[in-house]
């Protein structure tokens, strides 16, 4: 996908070195924008494989308004991990036994998530995140922000307040304390021509690791979202604040640059289902995609 390159190869460019919260610094570059065409295909980096059925378990862990990390560890999703399991650490004293990535704190993470997994008492007291996306999607003070949207697309398409937040100030110090506030905070749905396009506004933007989830995701809802209010997919538009690349990435994110770009994959979906909460996992199927091997790199927490 040539706008990602594009994407790289600006902040390569332009970037500044910048520190971070996590001590890992980076190479940030403030406001940038990337527009996809979805007939063009689904916008999954060949580059680099991409792990897209975590993609769409995210997904679907958001809408169902879940908050748990273990819906996704049963499922073999584990991008989630790294946050609850540092909270842990911390509030058990734990730190210095385990420092931050070394083989001890990788090696007891899995001991972690397989309790996540297999103890729903311990589970429910460290896998949650507090109220991060699903909360705020779904009972954002209350509001179901995606029914809401939904209905809205279906009845009044030309509305200009199609718009779901998951930035929600009074509750950033919750989200911090076992999971992270929104980076992608803001999107907003917008209808013509019998299409529906998204654009979404991410205020922090790990360009290695998080962007290209973000951008097959974002898709995958537009497409969802096109179907059950019986529109066509238009446009995925993607918004950036601080968009980075990690300095422990650069060698990697080098790599893909010289990757030749291989054709975009295509996104097959029930079109039996009516209802964003009548998906299911096997209502998706990926078709021809042809990637590059997948370019490992640690997350920074």
């Amino acid at each position: 996908m040539r706008q990602y390159h594009n994407l790289l190869e600006h902040i390569f460019a332009q970037g500044v070195r910048k520190d971070d919260r996590t001590g890992t610094g980076t190479i940030s570059v403030f406001g940038y924008q990337m527009r996809m065409d979805l007939s063009d295909g689904f916008p999954l980096l060949t580059t680099k494989k991409v792990h897209y059925k975590s993609i769409i378990h995210e997904l679907l862990w958001f809408l169902r308004g879940d908050t748990n990390i273990r819906y996704l560890v049963q499922n073999g999703v584990n991008i989630w991990n790294e946050w609850p399991y540092q909270h842990y650490l911390q509030a058990q004293g734990l730190q210095k036994q385990y420092p931050k990535y070394s083989a001890e704190w990788k090696a007891e993470m899995k001991n972690f998530v397989q309790r996540i997994k297999e103890d729903a008492a311990f589970a429910e007291r460290w896998g949650e995140l507090g109220p991060v996306y699903g909360r705020q999607w779904r009972n954002f003070e209350g509001v179901d922000q995606i029914a809401a949207v939904v209905e809205q697309i279906k009845t009044k398409p030309d509305s200009r307040r199609h718009i779901v937040s998951a930035w929600n100030p009074k509750e950033i110090p919750a989200m911090a304390k076992s999971g992270l506030p929104p980076c992608h905070v803001l999107f907003q749905f917008y209808v013509a021509d019998g299409k529906l396009s998204c654009q979404l506004y991410q205020r922090s933007a790990d360009v290695f690791l998080g962007v290209p989830f973000n951008i097959a995701s974002y898709a995958l809802l537009t497409m969802m979202v096109a179907q059950v209010c019986g529109l066509q997919a238009g446009e995925f538009v993607h918004t950036f604040g601080d968009v980075h690349l990690y300095l422990n990435h650069t060698e990697q994110a080098k790599l893909q640059l010289s990757r030749e770009i291989r054709p975009l994959p295509m996104m097959k979906i029930n079109p039996e289902v009516k209802r964003l909460e009548d998906f299911r996992f096997e209502d998706f199927e990926l078709m021809d995609y042809d990637p590059h091997p997948a370019i490992r790199a640690q997350v920074a927490v």
